[in-house]
């Protein structure tokens, strides 16, 4: 006696609606990562440690612009505000960055990811857009609290609203190279492992051992040494960088003298290798 199949129909139906494509998967994806880094959408102590941070930066803007308010004068610039905060960016950074990769790496998720139109290069502008934008939130914000008090206590009118934006927006681009630059190294040192510990552990240690390093070579009694001693660390690097677009002292004192243009294309050239590493580990994993 034959056995014949039989098809059930139990009211499952094919997507007939709109297929949004890739352009839409990296929006998702970047939301998704900005949401990630402050803990939206996450238990109570994912937000613990990144609103810790953000909330210490806002309290130091908000002390420096009550204080310019009340004596009219300047602690530290939009400009400096950065280099302030650099050790507060370095472990939000350490944090931040494995909660956007390594998580996905140790929950397998990566194949689920690839099978879709997403490509590899799609899913690294998604984190690095993300981690960006994190970072350059922290810093930025903070910045436009500085702005406000000082626009709405300045005693020349609208020329100094004026002044003070003009000095607003170098410090908000001066900004984002820290986020770019910072965003660069620890997502790349984050992707190369699952386990969120190790990758912290990573970050924390590629910055800040290099400014020993820093210390040595600025010590040296050769000119060229002290002014390139920077070169050794993204720290010092970003400093640099800052002094030779803005001809302004930044807190870091990296005294880059005539050597600001070896420290623009270094800088270029480490967010480009970044980006590119990054890129070529996701391609592996994709491809597997």
């Amino acid at each position: 006696m034959s056995e014949t199949g039989v098809i059930h129909d139990i009211g499952y139906q094919r997507y007939s609606g709109p297929r949004l494509g890739r352009v839409a998967m990296q929006q998702a994806l970047f939301v998704h990562g900005l949401r990630a880094a402050f803990g939206f959408g996450r238990s109570a102590k994912a937000k613990t440690f990144p609103w810790l941070v953000a909330g210490i930066m806002l309290v130091v803007a908000v002390i420096v612009a009550a204080a310019r308010s009340i004596t009219g004068e300047v602690f530290f610039s939009y400009f400096q505000y950065a280099d302030q905060m650099s050790l507060l960016i370095i472990f939000f950074a350490a944090i931040v960055a494995p909660q956007l990769v390594s998580r996905d790496l140790r929950a397998g998720v990566l194949p689920l990811y690839f099978s879709r139109p997403l490509r590899a290069a799609d899913y690294v502008i998604a984190k690095f857009a993300a981690m960006t934008a994190a970072i350059w939130l922290l810093l930025g914000v903070p910045q436009l609290i500085m702005f406000l008090g000082a626009a709405f206590t300045t005693k020349t009118g609208v020329s100094g609203v004026f002044n003070e934006l003009w000095d607003l927006l170098p410090g908000w681009a001066y900004s984002l190279l820290w986020a770019v630059m910072f965003a660069g190294i620890s997502l790349l040192i984050a992707s190369l492992t699952g386990k969120q510990a190790f990758a912290a552990g990573g970050i924390v240690a590629v910055f800040m051992m290099t400014v020993p390093v820093v210390g040595v070579l600025a010590s040296l009694p050769n000119t060229t040494a002290n002014r390139l001693s920077g070169l050794a660390s993204p720290t010092f690097l970003i400093g640099g960088v800052g002094e030779w677009l803005t001809e302004r002292e930044s807190q870091l004192d990296v005294g880059v003298g005539e050597f600001g243009s070896i420290y623009g294309i270094e800088a270029a050239c480490l967010v480009a290798a970044c980006f590119l590493l990054l890129l070529a580990r996701y391609r592996k994993v994709a491809s597997l």
